[in-house]
């Protein structure tokens, strides 16, 4: 019996992370990410007190409704700072460790929902 879940062509399953980087739809890619369920996108962050609104601004230039970020390879809590600027457009956001995030972000897609995701590349 066959239980992959079904993906719509074209959406960006991170299928691993690790190493300084992360493959994402087929494809290797070095340092931190955006991914869009579209498209992935270099993100020159390398810890989480770099995040900020403007580290953002492609995500944001079309908010999602839900914005997954990998804080890298342990959780350390987002600013609040950043939190009340996310919540002006009505973005809600999920924040946790690197890993967490790809497996989280992997199953909002197979579920068709409205969600980028922010990861800082982990060793």
């Amino acid at each position: 019996m066959d239980i992959t879940p079904a993906v719509l062509a074209g959406r960006q399953i991170i299928q691993g992370y690790g190493d300084g980087g992360f493959r994402v739809g087929g494809v290797a890619m070095v340092g931190s990410v955006l991914v869009f369920p579209d498209k992935t996108r270099p993100w020159a962050i390398t810890n989480p007190d770099e995040i900020t609104i403007k580290s953002l601004s492609m995500v944001l230039a079309e908010p999602p409704t839900l914005l997954v970020i990998g804080c890298g390879d342990r959780f350390v809590p987002p600013s609040q700072n950043l939190l009340a600027a996310l919540k002006e457009p009505g973005v809600a956001l999920e924040w946790m460790d690197t890993g967490a995030a790809c497996r989280t972000f992997n199953v909002l897609l197979t579920e068709d929902r409205a969600a980028m995701a922010a990861l800082i590349a982990v060793e």
